[in-house]
């Protein structure tokens, strides 16, 4: 299969009038949809828009590369869109892209396909491919470019092969210390592109520099020229530039250098002349380097470790709570006593939904601070979590009853989760350190039986004499101090956490918002919390009032921007915030104070309406399966709060001089 074959002529547009990043992408996955190539197109533009949340699709040079994996994709396919000015991507040289490659396949689709799709990862590194794409005039033309080259590139491969088996009889006859040999992994989330950029590019930094290589790509296809044991032996170091897990352990006592797939396509450079001199860290199956010192420019900030940690914890946490939530939610239809035996109302539906949703509720914790572990210190890190969140709060587990010096225990919690994440990592770390002197031949013994053993028993102690009593008191504090607010404050408090979660949509002011509103939900047990209602509530607001905008003021909206405005209005029901970033970031000083002052005014009427949300997530459809008390002024306020927006929008924009047939 070819990359001309794969190239949808039809979707194709060379002069895109998108702004951002994500109307480029409904664009032309709209366009494909056009032409009959994808069923479930929104199911598509979630999957774009998911990769792009994991890394940037912007691979420099002008150029990006969206990709995703849908069912309802009709055959592997490429999109192309060029742009005149450039569209901002976030991508790793700063650049605006031009060229824009929207690269979709079935899932599963065959190793042929995809390895067209490696191709033309390839073929985009070349020189001048770029140029004569900008200079290109007709799709047909663009057609041709792809064929002329995958001929060209046919031809290298043909005498590259030769030339490799010569260089291998010369290689052999010169010393290890003269000609070094490197050994390299590529990997990245959906294994499509970047993969296998960053192994044209270090395949052509080696080239260069006359140093032979041999590069596995992990792609969606599975491993390609997988490195043996001989060839890793054999290497100086190894280069690993994957943004997804691979294979380390067959790596221990090799020098390694671990870095971004974006590295090995922006520096492949840099890392070859690191790897040539075995300048990088030994690595140890424990995941341990001997050498522990990582360039300043590459060390992430503590702040940002600190939130990826915190997300990985709460990204594994939220199915609980929603499902814990809604099915106790559920339990309420047969009456608000029905899931008590004792009760007139009892049902055993009910009972069977309530218990389902409570033991759903009691994950909760040592899931949160699991995860967090997991993040910073993998499974060892795993199994001290789960139990700190366990001991946040003991007695849901296990008919749990404190005895002794126990007995007036206080649990903490939530916040005694959070710190048992952090706490499970940072134990892990000291112990790894503490027995890094035993040989490898008992390595085994660490993971299974010294980890497992100090570590649950210093988790313990740390929990249960030194974390429980401050965290619970700061909790119950904090829980004592939203519930003693008068109703005029807290009213101010819905707007503030509701305008929150539209300043910076998806941001650290927006998680901050929606962390608070979790914490009270997962300590009230099922029992819900008000602020949680004003949080979501907030975080529905900006994309319904993209979409009120643009049908109430259509003149005023382009066609293209009220094809992308009208998809917010699903994605504000299901409370997607992120549906409004594009509008956002196409106007910012107009349209986030517009959009802060609707979602406020939507908290503080949540407030007002003392409406109390027993799920952090979910939207209306959380409404519509009683998750959230006092429905319809709920969805009033919803609504309330997306026509502000969407009026002060549309006042701007007439002001502004917008206008469109």
């Amino acid at each position: 299969m070819r990359i001309a074959d794969l190239l949808n002529v039809e979707a194709m547009d060379l002069d895109l009038k998108t702004h951002g990043k994500s109307d480029t992408i409904r664009y032309l996955a709209k366009n494909l949809e056009e032409v009959g190539g994808v069923e479930n197109l929104d199911a598509l533009i979630e999957k774009l828009m998911a990769r792009e949340e994991q890394s940037t699709t912007g691979v420099g040079n002008g150029i990006a590369m969206p990709h995703a994996q849908e069912a309802s994709v009709k055959s592997p396919t490429i999109v192309f869109g060029r742009s005149r000015r450039g569209i901002p991507w976030q991508s790793f040289d700063g650049q605006d892209a031009r060229l824009i490659f929207m690269i979709v396949v079935p899932e599963g689709g065959s190793s042929d396909h995809l390895q067209a799709l490696a191709s033309l990862s390839k073929v985009l590194m070349k020189e001048g491919v770029s140029d004569q794409l900008l200079a290109a005039n007709t799709a047909k033309e663009v057609v041709e470019i792809f064929q002329e080259h995958e001929e060209v590139e046919d031809r290298e491969e043909t005498v590259a092969t030769s030339v490799n088996n010569a260089s291998k009889e010369s290689v052999a006859t010169q010393s290890d210390e003269e000609v070094p040999f490197i050994a390299a992994v590529t990997a990245c989330p959906t294994g499509i592109a970047h993969t296998f950029m960053a192994e044209e590019k270090l395949k052509a930094a080696a080239q260069a520099a006359g140093i032979p290589i041999k590069v596995e790509t992990n792609g969606q296809a599975g491993i390609a020229n997988k490195l043996t044991q001989a060839d890793i032996q054999k290497a100086s170091a190894i280069i690993v530039a994957a943004d997804k897990q691979v294979e380390m352990a067959r790596f221990d006592g090799k020098p390694v250098i671990i870095r971004k797939v974006a590295d090995g396509i922006n520096k492949a450079d840099e890392l070859l002349a690191q790897a040539a001199q075995a300048k990088a860290p030994i690595y140890h199956a424990d995941h341990q380097a001997v050498n522990e010192e990582i360039e300043d420019e590459e060390a992430e900030s503590w702040g940002r470790q600190i939130y990826k940690h915190l997300m990985n914890g709460i990204s594994h946490m939220l199915p609980f709570v929603v499902a814990g939530g809604i099915l106790t939610a559920l339990s309420f239809f047969w009456g608000i006593n029905s899931a008590d035996p004792s009760s007139p109302e009892y049902h055993i539906i009910a009972q069977t939904l309530k218990t389902i949703g409570g033991l759903a509720f009691s994950m909760m914790l040592p899931i949160l601070s699991g995860y967090i572990g997991q993040s910073i210190a993998d499974r060892p890190g795993l199994v001290l979590g789960i139990m700190g969140g366990i001991l946040a709060d003991p007695s849901k587990f296990s008919g749990f009853t404190p005895e002794g010096i126990f007995e007036n225990a206080v649990p903490s919690g939530f916040l005694g989760a959070l710190v048992a994440g952090f706490l499970a990592g940072a134990i892990i770390k000291l112990l790894q350190k503490l027995f890094a002197w035993m040989p490898k031949s008992l390595e085994g013994m660490k993971s299974i039986f010294i980890f497992p053993v100090l570590g649950i028993l210093l988790m313990g102690v740390l929990m249960l004499f030194v974390v429980n009593g401050p965290m619970g008191a700061v909790m119950n504090a904090l829980i004592n101090a939203i519930n003693s607010i008068p109703q005029e404050w807290g009213i101010l408090l819905g707007f503030v956490v509701g305008a929150m979660m539209s300043i910076d949509m998806g941001g650290p002011i927006n998680k901050a918002a929606y962390v608070t509103g979790t914490a009270l939900v997962a300590q009230a047990q099922g029992g819900g919390s008000d602020v949680m209602a004003a949080v979501m509530v907030g975080g529905m607001v900006p994309p319904l009032a993209i979409g009120l905008a643009a049908t109430i003021g259509r003149r005023l909206w382009s066609p293209a921007e009220r094809s992308s405005a009208y998809v917010n209005y699903v994605m504000g029901a299901g409370f997607i915030t992120e549906g409004a970033i594009p509008f956002a970031a196409a106007d910012p000083l107009h349209v986030i104070p517009s959009l802060a002052l609707g979602a406020g005014v939507a908290g503080a009427l949540s407030m007002a309406f003392n409406c109390v949300s027993l799920v952090p997530h979910g939207g209306i459809f959380a409404v519509a399966a009683r998750g959230v008390t006092n429905p319809m002024m709920y969805l009033i306020a919803w609504l309330v709060g997306g026509l502000v927006s969407a009026l002060l929008l549309n006042f701007f924009r007439r002001r502004s001089g917008n206008r469109y047939e």
